[in-house]
């Protein structure tokens, strides 16, 4: 993407039909057929302009926009042409960073820009579609308003006190805690919305032949795994990709974790472990039908310790599922567990590669674990990304200490004070107040194009 210092510039480089080039003006919202020209006149491609003009467009500046034959050569000789012209390339995000500077734009509607460029589902996208119709910069503006109204009258109350009824402490408290539960609601959106963006790196760890790979395979609808009766087979760390209710998941099936004599299953069991520690969360698989064995303690005890989670010598870092494979072979058998292991699976769910059962609720397991268990029920809307959370959470700061000084019964002046942060942390929100080093972070990571 170019951006030209005036449309005369771009007209150095189109020739419509019919028209002299210099000194002509394009209608806005009109597409126009003509031919692209170097600085001597020469012809080198037929192109379309596609004419936005302001306040019509993204930027609700002038927009003018090129389309050449596809191809690398014609492109790059038109491009060459428009910067021999006087354009310039646009810097990463800069169409985004103008849109918002000319107010076409809030701040957090210009980072869903960036998040629908970057949505690997349709769920992410359809959730930074929401935000950018406005959802979360309405929300933030209702709330600043609110705001603005109780901060006014105190302020009032500081000058004219003796001319004003009573204040009605009660009400007040109760309009601040109202606010509280707004900023609460989209703060609740937070781990939603990273899942969407991130995704979850899930590791699968077990003993040898217990179905991890078979698992695997029915899970993602592929036979991306090697399935075989022999023990050991997988030797290295395999990774599949998946989408559950439009979070992607990157599935590592590892290695059996056993002790071996052989120098490449030992690297495997290395690789494995080294998977289970870095992952976001981690499914421990065992047979179902044979139920907790001394090898599957064994396994626990080698990547969660002697004391679980938190203790000494435990290397997983993320929450764990148990995930009890073959249920098809092992009927209403009931399994039993160690205390300690009971104490660190949060859930477990029964599986069989082979039917397909337990699935679904493997799914809803990730979900619940992962701390979102709203999107298995679809729906999703908005989401604040960790800046925005981060301001919302100071305005929910400032607005708790205003109650705390009303309680403590402190000068009024005191309760500005608050409200004056309050009302600062939510402009950040949607980018009034917001320093450019603050934009230059934001806008920096969009691509060349927008």
């Amino acid at each position: 993407m170019l951006w030209f210092r005036s449309i005369n510039s771009c007209c150095r480089v189109m020739v419509t039909q019919g028209h002299f080039r210099f000194n002509w003006q394009p209608k806005s919202q009109r597409i126009y057929y003509g031919t692209a020209v170097d600085g001597d006149g020469h012809v080198i491609d037929e192109v379309l302009l596609l004419a936005m003009l302001r306040p019509r467009s993204y930027t609700r500046e002038d927009v003018l926009e090129l389309h050449t034959h596809g191809g690398g050569v014609c492109a790059q000789r038109v491009l060459r042409a428009c910067i021999e012209a006087g354009a310039r390339p646009a810097r990463p995000g800069e169409f985004t960073l103008r849109a918002f500077l000319n107010g076409r734009l809030d701040l957090s509607q210009a980072e869903n820009v960036l998040q629908l460029i970057n949505a690997r589902t349709a769920t992410a996208a359809d959730s930074a579609l929401a935000g950018l119709q406005g959802g979360l910069g309405q929300l933030v503006s209702d709330l600043r308003q609110d705001v603005l109204e109780i901060l006014a009258e105190l302020e009032a109350r500081l000058d004219f006190d003796d001319d004003l009824p009573p204040m009605d402490v009660p009400a007040l408290i109760q309009d601040i805690t109202e606010l509280h539960k707004d900023i609460e609601s989209a703060l609740r959106t937070s781990k939603a919305g990273s899942l969407l963006r991130h995704g979850l790196q899930v590791a699968i760890v077990g003993r040898p032949n217990v179905g991890k790979s078979s698992l695997l395979n029915s899970w993602t609808g592929t036979n991306r795994a090697i399935v075989t009766e022999i023990a050991g087979t997988t030797r290295d760390v395999l990774e599949a990709g998946l989408t559950v209710s439009g979070v992607p998941l990157t599935l590592l099936d590892t290695a059996g974790i056993r002790t071996s004599s052989d120098t490449v299953e030992k690297l495997g069991v290395e690789r494995s472990t080294a998977a289970a520690a870095a992952a976001d969360m981690v499914l421990m698989v065992i047979d179902a039908a044979a139920g907790w064995t001394d090898a599957d303690g064994e396994i626990f005890e080698s990547l969660w310790g002697k004391e679980g989670p938190g203790g000494r010598g435990c290397l997983v870092k993320g929450p764990a599922l148990l995930v009890a494979n073959k249920s098809d072979l092992a009927g209403s058998r009931p399994l039993s567990l160690p205390l300690l292991a009971k104490e660190t699976f949060k859930a477990i769910v029964s599986t069989s590669a082979k039917t397909r059962d337990g699935l679904t609720d493997l799914d809803a397991a990730i979900l619940q674990l992962a701390g979102a268990p709203q999107l298995a029920a679809g729906g999703v809307s908005w989401s604040v990304n960790e800046r925005q959370a981060e301001a919302l959470v100071r305005a929910h700061e400032a607005l708790m200490a205003v109650v705390e000084s009303i309680e403590a019964d402190m000068p009024l002046d005191c309760w500005t004070i608050d409200l004056r942060s309050a009302l600062i942390a939510l402009g950040e929100v949607t980018g009034q107040g917001v320093g450019e080093e603050v934009l230059d972070s934001i806008f920096s990571k969009f691509c060349i194009g927008k």
